[in-house]
């Protein structure tokens, strides 16, 4: 048979990675020859001395076997196997038939989870290493920002990648910072993909929106709004307001025929009007929480409080309205006035009271390998 490169040669159950020249493999139950992308066909111990091309066979099928299993889906199996195939796993269970061939690992006395995800980080955009340089989280010259997307603001080759890797995080929500009113929209990644392209899960996937102490103390030291909550909510509020404005218009001009200017800022705004994505509203204190569930109740909008040092404060409406929250950084100081009540004993609260909670290294607040 003769089949393109890309292909692996599924039929054989093998795998082969091979050098970029080459174009075709051939053979019947073993390579036997490979044809380079000029046409000229060679058997592969030519191609192993004269090209340097080395053809690697690999078992299509692997397994896990002996370990403590956490599936997240049902009770944990105390000794189970877990069989792959191609990346994809295909079987999970206490006494798995493991078809012939298959390469094993014994992993007794380890325990296997799924790959963590930290829903709330800046990984990328905050980079390692760098200061200046490397840090695309605010673009804190405007307070209201919506147009900002963070998918644009990434550099997959950051070391923090490699960090969440071997920390077992495989996949996080990456967002621009909290210091704006509205920052921009935040995305969902892997950790690792063969391009950033491939990486990208969901590109927009909330729209980043901050409360509290961040917001006033950049803008304030500009001498403009905002310098109070009251300026937090305004400026908030009137982008909503100008959003649904905006729809109101290309409402009008589809009926009549005319165009309507596109804004990129206006059109982020809708996906939130629309509820297509959420806000995603950096909150610490009970006030800020309270004020942001106010608005997202007045647009009828989805949203998730970030944070929430003092979510306990507010748990019986956070509860009564059916709120998401990402708790933390509580690994670290209590680096500003709205964190003083930091402590583990929120996050219990609120999973207790039966709040969808996640827990945030905040990274690079917290390294996220942690």
């Amino acid at each position: 048979f003769s089949l393109p490169l890309e292909e692996h040669l599924r039929e054989m159950g093998l795998k082969i990675i091979l050098g970029k020249s080459v174009k075709t493999i051939m053979g019947k139950d073993k390579v036997e020859a490979v044809e380079l992308e000029d046409g000229t066909i060679i058997k592969t111990q030519m191609v192993i001395m004269s090209v340097g091309v080395r053809p690697r066979l690999e078992l299509a099928k692997k397994a896990l076997i002996n370990g403590r299993i956490i599936t997240m889906e049902g009770p944990v199996i105390e000794k189970g196997s877990i069989l792959w195939e191609d990346e994809k796993i295909i079987a999970v269970g206490e006494s798995l038939n493991l078809p012939a061939g298959t390469e094993v690992f014994d992993v007794q006395g380890s325990t296997i989870t799924p790959g963590f995800i930290d829903a709330h980080t800046h990984l990328g955009i905050y980079e390692e290493i760098y200061q200046i340089e490397g840090d695309d989280l605010n673009e804190s010259t405007e307070p209201v920002t919506p147009q900002l997307r963070a998918l644009d603001a990434v550099n997959p080759y950051d070391l923090g990648f490699t960090d969440a890797l071997k920390g077992g995080v495989t996949t996080v929500m990456a967002g621009p910072g909290s210091g704006n009113v509205i920052s921009g929209t935040a995305l969902v990644m892997k950790t690792w993909g063969e391009s950033f392209q491939k990486m990208v899960l969901i590109p927009q996937a909330g729209l980043k929106v901050a409360f509290g102490e961040n917001p006033k103390r950049i803008h304030g030291e500009q001498k403009k709004m905002p310098i109070t909550r009251m300026g937090i909510a305004a400026l908030l509020r009137q982008a909503l307001v100008d959003a649904q404005v905006y729809e109101a218009k290309i409402q009008k001009a589809e009926k009549d025929g005319d165009v309507v200017e596109r804004d990129l800022g206006m059109e982020n705004i809708l996906l939130v009007l629309k509820r297509e994505i959420p806000i995603r509203a950096h909150a610490h204190r009970a006030d800020d929480i309270v004020t942001a569930l106010r608005i997202a109740k007045e647009f009828n909008v989805e949203i998730v409080i970030e944070h929430g040092t003092e979510a306990h404060k507010a748990l019986p409406q956070i509860v009564e309205e059916k709120i998401p929250v990402v708790f933390g950084p509580a690994l670290t100081s209590r680096a500003k006035v709205e964190m003083a009540e930091i402590n583990w004993s929120t996050v219990v609260a609120l999973s207790q009271a039966g709040v969808l909670t996640a827990l945030t290294t905040d990274h690079s607040v917290i390294p996220i390998q942690y």
